[in-house]
């Protein structure tokens, strides 16, 4: 049985993907008590790495928010991996979001929204988070954004 959760992602025209491996000496997600911390995921599609470049450089808010949004559907993708249940989601507690930027870029914030947006929509309440949106001079394999979740669960 499909649970709320998936039922809305569905209408929503979204299929999660194959969660990534890790790309060094981690783990994807760590799963400590009523605490799922989905380590930062970045906006691999099907055909690999999308939105190589900086905010500011080679993109503006719009593609900023378009990169968030496909990081925040690899995160939910390890959920289900470490959940099997999306619906044992209680809260997504908190998400941090990266935005590779040119120094002059100061719309993180904004570029942000992308993946809290989704987040919300995908989750209803339950997606109500805090959060924090940080620029920095660059992130692994030269992308865009890096998005990373701590989500409360039974």
């Amino acid at each position: 049985m499909t649970g709320e959760i998936e039922k809305r992602l569905e209408a929503m025209g979204i299929t999660l993907p194959s969660p990534a491996a890790p790309a060094a000496n981690y783990v994807p997600y760590t799963l400590v008590g009523e605490f799922l911390y989905v380590s930062g995921q970045v906006p691999v599609g099907p055909s690999g790495f999308e939105f190589e470049g900086k905010c500011g450089a080679e993109y503006g808010v719009e593609d900023g928010q378009k990169a968030a949004r496909l990081c925040a559907v690899n995160v939910l993708a390890q959920a289900k991996a470490a959940l099997s249940d999306l619906d044992r989601i209680q809260r997504l507690a908190k998400i941090v979001g990266f935005v590779a930027s040119t120094p002059d870029f100061h719309q993180q914030p904004l570029v942000i929204n992308g993946a809290s947006d989704f987040l919300v929509e995908a989750l209803g309440d339950k997606g109500k988070h805090a959060r924090s949106a940080v620029g920095v001079a660059v992130l692994p394999f030269n992308l865009a954004v890096e998005v990373e979740a701590i989500f409360h669960v039974s």
